[in-house]
């Protein structure tokens, strides 16, 4: 019987799953004889995930309603860094510009949110396509926002011309920690912050608590037989377009905590290669294009992180070479492609 059930947990966390953990549980085993300090990884991981969360939650919404993946995410992020940039702008500093940062975000991601939401209940059925075009063409567009809107703090303007937004702005004086150093716990070298992680247990708990409303099972509905829900009464565009402003503004509050344990805002380019990421690591947690939940999100994000933490760290103290980049990169894109790979073959 114990053997029964043991057989049933295996097939249930699924085998692509138990191959990455084993692979990551590998790394952590192998961390200390390469000469790497296993609590700093450990930490590291913790605060990547803390970091990354709320972004992979953004996915949830719109994949509950029938609207995939959500590859428009660059146009939550936009919405977060424009809060982010106009908190600085607006004189705002400590952790008061990070809820001025919340406040200003979200009627933009509202806004946006709402326009998004439209778009893709014009062009059912391809969602995703739609949003990858999104995605890119915000990110292009604010590419040249960033250099014409009138800001004019010296904090982010470019230092010669005093117009035009820098590429990397430091939060150092505004909301840098300001979760993160929160109730935060230090256990020798790891360091668990302690104030970021209640904070996506929060919105991870809503969001759990709104997809078990009567709006919310409809919202299941709409994403499981859109032809059913019609017939039994629901708005079904309505309840897609709730589900994609609800995935925007989590992008936006995702891209503030992802600011915030960083230390810095990062723009132009930087929300384009946000979207993959997270995408990979809910898939990777166990989610499909039409059903997603929030362990899948837990599960996902630890893991993708996890993986692209250590493997630069032990490949670089095993060969002694600094590539910590070129391993990084070619394990995230790994990841990506492993991810969107077994998207592709359970849409079959």
């Amino acid at each position: 019987m114990t053997t029964k059930k043991v057989k049933a947990a295996l097939k249930n966390f699924g085998l692509p799953r138990l191959i990455i953990a084993g692979f990551l549980l590998l790394l952590l085993i192998m961390a200390p004889f390469v000469g790497a300090d296993l609590p700093t990884q450990i930490s590291n991981i913790i605060n990547r995930f803390s970091w990354n969360g709320i972004l992979v939650l953004a996915m949830v919404p719109m994949v509950h309603s029938g609207c995939g993946l959500n590859f428009g995410l660059p146009l939550g992020i936009i919405s977060g860094l424009l809060g982010a940039t106009l908190s600085i702008e607006f004189g705002f500093t400590g952790p008061l510009s990070f809820l001025a940062a919340i406040l200003i975000a979200t009627p933009f991601a509202l806004i946006l949110g709402t326009l998004y939401g439209w778009l893709l209940n014009k062009i059912k059925g391809g969602e995703m396509m739609i949003a990858t075009y999104v995605g890119f063409s915000s990110v292009s567009f604010m590419c040249m926002m960033w250099l014409i809107l009138p800001y004019h703090s010296p904090n982010m303007v470019w230092g010669l011309s005093g117009k035009g937004l820098r590429t990397t702005i430091s939060l150092e004086g505004y909301y840098i920690g300001a979760l993160a150093n929160f109730l935060q716990i230090n256990i020798g070298s790891i360091s668990i912050p302690t104030g970021t992680l209640l904070f996506f247990a929060l919105l991870a708990f809503c969001i759990w608590a709104f997809l078990h409303t009567k709006t919310g099972t409809a919202m299941t509905a709409v994403g499981s037989n859109p032809a059913f829900a019609k017939a039994a009464g629901i708005n079904v565009d309505k309840i897609r377009m709730l589900s994609v402003i609800m995935s925007t503004w989590l992008a936006a509050i995702g891209i503030l905590v992802y600011e915030q344990g960083f230390g810095f805002i990062q723009l132009y380019m930087a929300p384009f290669y946000m979207a993959l990421p997270a995408v990979s690591a809910i898939l990777i947690g166990g989610a499909s294009v039409n059903k997603a939940t929030i362990m899948n999100v837990i599960v996902g994000t630890i893991l993708f992180q996890g993986i692209v933490t250590m493997t630069p760290t032990v490949m670089n103290n095993m060969i002694h070479m600094d590539m910590s980049e070129v391993i990084r990169i070619i394990a995230s894109m790994g990841m990506i492609l492993f991810a969107l790979t077994r998207k592709t073959e359970g849409s079959k």
